[in-house]
Order: structure tokens, then sequence, then C-alpha cells
């Protein structure tokens, strides 16, 4: 994504460009199969909210995750991540609630976020609709998305609920503002580049302050009371310092964290699982870990969507 110099701001033609080349490129993965999938909108602050929702498998009960999708709070949507979802679902052997938030420069901060809240808050409020255990919700997602991520678990603790039982962020931006030495030593990324990164940032802050707290979550005052976390980050990639310092400062706050860094892939990884063999096994990693967090039970090996080397 490229800014015009004058401004710092994206013109409508070229982020129209941007958004149909991360759909054409983010479409083509192969789609596993998943026992039930099923579109539906749900209330949101301004209006229905589209969710997709993936179940693993027969009966009810199972832990849900609502998921966020990346793309920098201003691209991609329900297609773009289709096949990832489908994977978390079988991998993870959870329910996948996909948020189809509305998208900045248009909805700017909070439009997003607020979204993401309805959304979580309807999940645990009608999980049994959606063949979930309300006692086990999970939020989650990659890069923007993990962002949402954290920051929603931020909004809930704010504002008294709901509760979650976890959070998981995948290579999630948490500092808008961040001058850590991984923005120095991956400025031109690779896959994204710290001058279209900021380009996002600004346009979903829309001049709001990048150090308030649910747009830039390492800004918070306090970490404490949150869910335990899963954060992953890859090693070449602007942001891992800042997730580094996010897991540290949840740590010291008193919240369980499992962080991991995988030095050898860069942003965007999970989205190459069947590319990628490195990207297969962080994503099994990743659904190990929420799949053990929530208590759910394992799929059987060769269960759709589960991939060896590719």
């Amino acid at each position: 994504m490229q800014a015009t110099p004058a401004s710092g701001q994206v013109t409508a033609e070229t982020l129209a460009t941007t958004r149909a080349r991360a759909v054409a490129g983010m479409t083509g993965q192969p789609r596993p199969a998943v026992h039930t999938i099923v579109d539906r909108a749900i209330p949101g602050p301004v209006g229905p909210v589209p969710i997709r929702v993936y179940k693993p498998g027969p009966g009810a009960g199972f832990p849900v995750l609502v998921f966020a999708h990346g793309g920098g709070w201003v691209m991609c949507d329900l297609e773009t991540h289709d096949a990832l979802c489908r994977e978390i679902a079988n991998r993870a052997g959870v329910v996948v609630v996909a948020v189809d938030y509305r998208l900045a420069p248009e909805h700017p901060f909070p439009a997003p976020l607020e979204d993401f809240y309805a959304a979580a808050t309807w999940v645990v409020e009608n999980a049994r609709q959606v063949g979930g255990d309300p006692n086990r919700v999970a939020v989650g997602g990659d890069s923007a998305g993990g962002n949402l991520a954290a920051a929603v678990c931020l909004l809930a603790r704010d504002r008294g609920g709901p509760r979650f039982s976890m959070q998981w962020m995948a290579y999630p931006g948490l500092d808008g503002v961040s001058e850590r030495e991984s923005w120095t030593t991956f400025a031109e990324g690779p896959l994204l580049s710290v001058s279209n990164a900021r380009a996002m940032w600004r346009m979903y802050a829309d001049g709001t302050d990048l150090r308030e707290p649910y747009i830039s979550p390492l800004h918070a005052e306090t970490l404490e009371g949150l869910p335990p976390a899963l954060i992953v980050a890859p090693g070449y990639d602007h942001g891992h310092d800042d997730a580094v310092a996010y897991a540290k400062a949840l740590e010291a706050a008193g919240v369980p964290v499992t962080f991991h860094s995988f030095e050898g892939l860069c942003h965007g990884f999970l989205s190459y699982y069947a590319q990628v063999s490195a990207c297969s096994a962080a994503l099994d990693y990743c659904c190990d870990v929420v799949r053990t967090a929530l208590t759910a039970p394992r799929l059987p090996e060769g269960a759709p969507g589960r991939h060896g080397d590719q």
C-alpha cells in the first residue's frame, strides 16, 4: 500500500486496488471440509454485523473462538480468511465465529472494535445457538485482528464483561507509535513494510491519539484482570519486539502468558499453511495451545483440515 507523499494518506483508488489484490491473493487456498458452516448476522452497535460460524463436528458444547481477521483494519473479510478459519476449527476442535467488522477508513476507530465487542458479547450470551459452550469462549485474531482481540479484552474488563477464557494474538499490532528495534530492523518487511503499517494505523485511528490504549494496548495503564494469553510472533516482523514487550507486560500484571517466536517466519505466516510446512506446523502449535487451554477434545489424525509437510 502506497501513501501519497504530501498527505501520508492513501487514495481511494489505491485502497480499492489493495483490497482487490488482498482478496485475489488470499482466496485461492484449499478449503477443507468442515462439519457445518453457517452465515448469519447478529445485532451490532449501528446495525447487523455479519458472522460466519464454523462447527467442527456434530453435537454441542464445543469451545468457541471468536475470530477477527487481519488486514490492517482496512482490508480483508470473511472470504479472505475462510480457509484459515476452516483449518482452525478442524485442527483446534472449536467452533470458530469469524466476524466481518466494519473497515477503516470509511469506518475508523472505534467502529471495528465496537463491532468485534458486540459480536464477542453476543457469542458469550448465545453460545448454545452455535453449538458452543458459553463458559469456554475465547477471542483471537491475526495482525490487526490480533490487535482487536487484545483491545476487546481491555474493553470487556473495563465495561464489566463479558469474560473470555483466553485471548490468542498472532503477530498483533500492539503499539502504533512504537520505536522498538524490530521496527527499524524490518522496516522494509518482508511482506509488510513499516511505512505501509503506519499508513494503516493512521487510517484506523483517524486523528485519535495512537497512544489510546484501545488502539495501542501496550499503552494501557494496567493489564491486570485480563484473560490468559497466547501470543505468537514471527522472527522477521517489525512488530516482533512489541509482541515480546506485551507478553512481558501481561506477565508482570499477573496474566498467564504463552509466548512463542517463530524465528524463520514473517508477518502473515498463518495464511501460508498450505504452501509452507513450517507455517502449517506453526498453525498446529497455535491450535494445540488453544485446544488445551479450552480443554477441547483433539480431533483424530487424518480429520479434514490437518496437513502434514507440504
